[in-house]
């Protein structure tokens, strides 16, 4: 048997994880959430703290995806994957889904990544600084410079700097939902991981902007004593984070394979189903 999915399999996974996701209850989406929100926080640290050890981003990118391979194959929800997932199953006529219940997943889903993401920033903070009785050593300082440098150095370049923040988050969520896909590729957990590992290291990689860490980075930041507040986060950075990792992952990742294919299983499926048939027929002429 074949250890990957043809596109037009895995796009029909897609369609029933986005309805699938779309129906779970509250109380579910928001443990899983938080979990992820936990998950990745915790990666975002690994990545940071490799990073200043080694002198090497990339050192830092290569690791990162640990943390979102981990949060995929426990099944736990991240509101990037959600954004281009959830609304397929409002494409594909699916019964009972509505723009009302997509827009109620992001925002449970949403709230549970932010919940995990702000226990793990003070957490942290109280583990870099030993409850805070402790200078900031070099991790920490790494924390507050590249907060400051991606929410007030975004603030200090105007409308330019929400752009940029903007078109970052756009690519990211291609990547993260690529991630995301990746899942559903392969039927090995080695080739699931491979295929989740590539588009996570490269979003890292290029410094591009995802909702999620950001809900972790830059409040830990603000707890270490970086100089900017609330309303410099959320309109320099999260605000237009959260606006491109919606155009990102749904217009520019998961609607495209939609469209293309989508449309294209019927006729697999019954390619398949002949190929089957016509097996025993080839056996009986032996």
């Amino acid at each position: 048997m074949s250890d990957d999915f043809k596109p037009a399999q895995f796009v029909q996974t897609m369609i029933n994880v986005g309805e699938a996701k779309t129906n779970t209850s509250t109380r579910d989406l928001l443990i899983r959430s938080t979990m992820a929100g936990i998950i990745l926080s915790l990666a975002v640290v690994v990545a940071i703290t490799t990073i200043v050890q080694t002198g090497m981003g990339v050192v830092g990118a290569l690791v990162f995806p640990v943390g979102f391979v981990i949060l995929s194959v426990m099944g736990y929800d991240l509101v990037t994957g959600v954004f281009g997932l959830a609304p397929l199953a409002k494409f594909a006529n699916r019964p009972g889904i509505t723009w009302n219940r997509i827009f109620r997943c992001w925002g449970i889903v949403g709230l549970g990544n932010l919940i995990g993401s702000l226990i793990v920033a003070y957490l942290v903070a109280v583990s870099l600084t030993g409850n805070f009785s402790l200078e900031l050593n070099a991790v920490a300082k790494k924390f507050v410079a590249v907060s400051t440098a991606r929410s007030l150095g975004f603030e200090n370049m105007g409308m330019d700097g929400w752009i940029t923040c903007f078109v970052r988050g756009i690519f990211c969520n291609l990547m993260v939902c690529l991630g995301v896909i990746g899942n559903m590729t392969a039927r090995s957990v080695s080739g699931r991981v491979a295929m989740m590992w590539f588009p996570i290291f490269i979003f890292f990689a290029l410094v591009f902007e995802h909702t999620v860490v950001n809900m972790f980075l830059f409040p830990l930041g603000m707890i270490l004593g970086a100089d900017f507040g609330i309303a410099t986060w959320l309109n320099f950075n999260l605000i237009p984070t959260i606006l491109g990792n919606i155009v990102g992952g749904l217009v520019m990742t998961c609607i495209p394979l939609y469209l293309t294919h989508a449309k294209t299983a019927p006729a697999i499926n019954a390619e398949a189903n002949t190929a089957a048939n016509a097996e025993p027929a080839l056996s009986t002429k032996h």
